[in-house]
């Protein structure tokens, strides 16, 4: 097995206070080697449905004040510290990111957790003026903010902890109850979150019903179809891929719904930037996580003039990346997380080269590498109709897209159904208040990647890259909702 790889860890469901078990389990599979590092139960109907009517109970019985869910949250992320090294571990055994980046998406979440923390105690309303309108100075009206009930949150594997922390810690902040539903092929990590979550539960001095915080894994088409059809499901935070995303908006009806979903996220290389230091945050933009980040570099956008510079650029920065063992000091690069994610992205390679782009470097997959290791490659000569230059890649090429003009760039940046985040390197405040203004995409980052995200900034696209705002005090907004107050002259007894 891949060096220090977890083995052996076959864990239960909470639901409703208490871990069990079902009549099947799945298998989590360490995608280096392919060795079994564990399994989770294979959640039923009626136990998903059992989760959800759990937290409606919870939520109905919960009388925690904003200080004590900010204790439990705070709580939690203590506890998530102290077990860094083992849930960093965990992480990598069955989602293959090398070591390091694992440390660092672990202490992500502590601090995602502080901040969730931080904002139960920030749900403030406000005065509203009615003397504004003719007839009503005599009246006092304002706003609170309320929890809306239970909330699924339905998470990806690219990122089983973070993400995961990134709707558990606001649905509890705005005083809500949970179901999680790990990706099937990364559970073990959300498992040991809510471990921490309960341990929390248990350590402050509140009473925190059973059933506030509930976790089921299995079938995503089980699990998320009962979520759509229980009355008691008031919110859905689902981040994945942009068809399971409409299927969840056509038949959520009225409950809300925040959607992440999928990017083709283009970066622009300017001519009056460092191409070197550009082209070394490309592709790490690119190949971090084996390029299985939703906003990762999926499209590199250059003038003609300074193609062959910043290809060479982005070549050198891809041949220094280390590929090899998630485990071994070193490693930059690893495996994909399955069989299907590897196969899908040496079809997109091999159907783009055919169709004419070249491989300046890398190209090799397989073999030597591991079972599900493609090594960083960038391609030149892409034009807008290759596969690499229409479609979600989620795997590590850097495609370099060359433009004639910044109008050309523009027009081209948003030449997909995506809308995510972009990314653009100049030095000219003008260019970059228009790619601004004009580039249609949930974020535009100036002298960085489209990769870039702070767990507190607002975070989601537009067009097929989904609705709604992940970041705390923007995900707190979507689970909760405002109600007025009004105070109006009374009558004389």
């Amino acid at each position: 097995m891949s060096q220090t790889a977890v083995s052996r860890l076959d864990q239960q469901m909470l639901i409703g206070g208490s871990w069990v078990d079902a009549d099947e389990r799945i298998d989590v599979i360490h995608p280096y080697d392919g060795e079994r590092v564990g399994s989770v139960p294979m959640a039923t109907e009626g136990q998903a449905t059992e989760a959800v009517d759990a937290a409606a109970a919870a939520f109905d019985a919960s009388t925690l004040s904003a200080y004590e869910r900010y204790e439990l949250l705070s709580t939690a992320a203590r506890e998530v510290e102290e077990r860094a090294d083992e849930i960093a571990r965990i992480l990598t055994s069955e989602q293959g990111k090398p070591l390091p980046d694992a440390r660092g998406e672990v202490d992500r979440a502590v601090q995602t957790l502080d901040l969730s923390a931080e904002q139960a105690k920030r749900m403030f309303g406000e005065y509203v003026p009615m003397d504004a309108q003719r007839g009503f100075a005599k009246d006092h009206c304002f706003t609170q903010r309320e929890p809306l009930g239970v909330v699924a949150a339905i998470t990806p594997f690219n990122f089983p902890l973070n993400l995961m922390v990134h709707k558990v810690g606001p649905a509890l902040a705005a005083g809500n109850s949970v179901v999680g539903k790990p990706a099937s092929n990364t559970p073990l990590t959300a498992v040991a979150l809510f471990e921490c979550l309960e341990a929390a539960a248990d350590a402050i001095d509140a009473s925190v019903p059973d059933g506030l915080i509930n976790l089921v894994t299995g079938s995503g088409s089980t699990v998320g179809d009962v979520f759509l059809e229980h009355d008691a499901v008031e919110a859905i935070s689902f981040t994945g891929s942009t068809p399971v995303g409409k299927y969840l908006a056509a038949n959520s009806g009225m409950t809300e719904v925040t959607l992440e979903l999928g990017g083709n996220d283009p970066t622009i290389v300017w001519s009056d930037t460092d191409i070197e230091q550009a082209a070394a945050q490309v592709v790490g933009g690119a190949c971090s996580n084996a390029g299985q980040v939703c906003n990762s570099v999926e499209r590199v956008l250059v003038p003609e003039d300074i193609e062959d510079q910043v290809v060479a650029a982005l070549v050198d920065a891809a041949e220094s990346l280390t590929v090899g063992d998630p485990f071994e000091a070193g490693t930059e690069v690893s495996s994909m997380v399955d069989d299907d994610q590897f196969e899908t992205v040496v079809d997109l390679f091999e159907s783009t080269v055919d169709a004419g782009a070249t491989v300046e470097c890398g190209g090799r997959y397989g073999g030597d590498l591991g079972p599900r290791t493609f090594e960083p490659t960038v391609l030149s000569g892409v034009t807008p109709e290759m596969p690499a230059a229409r479609e979600e890649t989620f795997g590590p090429l850097v495609p370099v897209i060359t433009v004639e003009d910044f109008d050309d760039a523009i027009r081209e940046a948003n030449n997909t159904n995506y809308g995510l985040e972009a990314g653009l390197f100049t030095q000219d405040i003008d260019r970059a208040k228009r790619a601004a203004d004009e580039i249609d995409a949930g974020g535009v980052n100036i002298n960085t990647v489209s990769g870039f995200r702070a767990d507190h900034m607002p975070y989601g696209g537009f067009k097929d890259s989904g609705v709604g705002k992940e970041g705390i005090k923007y995900a707190v907004e979507h689970f909760s909702r405002a109600k007025l107050v009004g105070f109006h002259q009374g009558f004389n007894a």
